[in-house]
């Protein structure tokens, strides 16, 4: 297996277009669930671009969480009736590279152009030479940025600035006050927490003891050692409260609630999982079932939301605008053909932000 390859790469991609010309493309691939060993290297046939979207040849393509879970099974009830679980699966959402074809009546982009965006999920990811993806889901490489930082960055940008949205957090609404992120070291409690402090929230960062430091880097007023001081004794003061990290901590995370609070929104909720355990029909009684009790607990008038990934073209904007200012993540490159080692870096929690480098 190839040594993982760190460091910086930049700019746009060069090289031979052959393999798409010819009408393939490399992929890393799976032909059953499980084990991170049953990812293939696969030569795969290369999709033309349709209308409205354009051929991404990848220069760097993000591994998040998500990925390993999918590859070892998780959701694939839902994604099987999404038709995002076919076999060979190609996995991976967020992506760096240049546009080497554009389809029909794709005016935003052209040929050439060095882009990076997060693809819905699908049957045909961005852990390949080549992705096919809606134009809008692609924007613009900003001039100096490292295409492995730009790839890992998408996905868990629009996923944090989504939670906020579904917590009821708007610059107006905040007006100064305190907003607690649990799980804050992570990609998305990081961006979470700078887009929070942009948007003048007295930020407070639950993480553990390795990552309060880049807590503090990222904005956060008040950092809070998860392994020293628990949940509940904390002050019961918050506008808003985000879990990125612990279904079991959410009711502890609920009662820290103003009275007047704005929100609560989580990205680890049990939805998926129900469907897996439980089938379509049952998997929705479970999730209702908990999803009432949870909201329940929230105090009059605040929302409650469970906030998946979904691309939408108002945060596409957002990230367009701050992309350049937002802290740079730590990467650890490796080759397509070591895909198996970037699930197992994910898998371990392993310092930096696993990139495949395609190209």
């Amino acid at each position: 297996m190839n040594a993982p390859m760190s460091g910086p790469t930049s700019g746009p991609i060069s090289g031979s277009m052959s393999g798409a010309m010819s009408g393939e493309m490399t992929a890393a691939a799976i032909g059953q669930f499980g084990p991170p060993s049953v990812l293939r290297l696969q030569r795969l046939p290369c999709p033309a671009p349709k209308a409205g979207e354009i051929l991404v040849r990848v220069q760097a393509a993000a591994v998040h969480p998500i990925d390993a879970r999918r590859r070892g099974g998780y959701a694939r009830r839902l994604f099987a009736l999404m038709g995002a679980a076919r076999m060979p699966l190609v996995l991976g959402n967020g992506f760096a590279g240049t546009v080497v074809a554009v389809g029909r009546g794709v005016t935003s982009l052209r040929v050439g152009d060095a882009v990076f965006g997060a693809k819905p999920p699908s049957s045909s990811g961005t852990h390949a030479s080549h992705v096919v993806v809606r134009a809008e889901h692609a924007l613009r490489q900003p001039a100096g940025m490292d295409a492995m930082a730009l790839a890992a960055l998408p996905y868990n940008f629009l996923t944090a600035a989504r939670a906020i949205t579904d917590a009821g957090i708007t610059a107006q609404s905040l007006q100064g006050r305190a907003v607690l992120v649990y799980g804050a070291s992570g990609g998305l409690g990081l961006l979470a927490i700078w887009l929070l402090h942009s948007m003048g929230a007295q930020v407070t960062a639950v993480a553990g003891g390795a990552g309060l430091d880049d807590c503090r880097a990222a904005g956060a007023t008040t950092v809070v050692d998860r392994h020293r001081q628990p949940l509940h004794a904390l002050p019961r003061h918050f506008a808003a409260t985000l879990n990125f990290a612990n279904w079991d901590d959410e009711a502890a995370l609920l009662h820290l609630l103003a009275p007047d609070a704005l929100g609560h929104a989580t990205t680890v909720h049990p939805m998926l999982g129900n469907i897996d355990r439980h089938g379509l029909l049952g998997g929705a009684l479970a999730t209702l079932r908990q999803r009432r009790r949870m909201r329940a607990q929230v105090p009059k008038g605040a929302r409650y939301a469970w906030t998946v990934f979904r691309p939408e073209p108002a945060l596409f904007a957002l990230l367009a605008q701050c992309a350049h200012r937002l802290p740079a993540p730590a990467c650890t490159g490796y080759p397509l053909s070591a895909a198996a080692q970037a699930h197992r870096h994910v898998e371990q929690r392993l310092p930096g932000r696993a990139v495949l480098l395609p190209a």
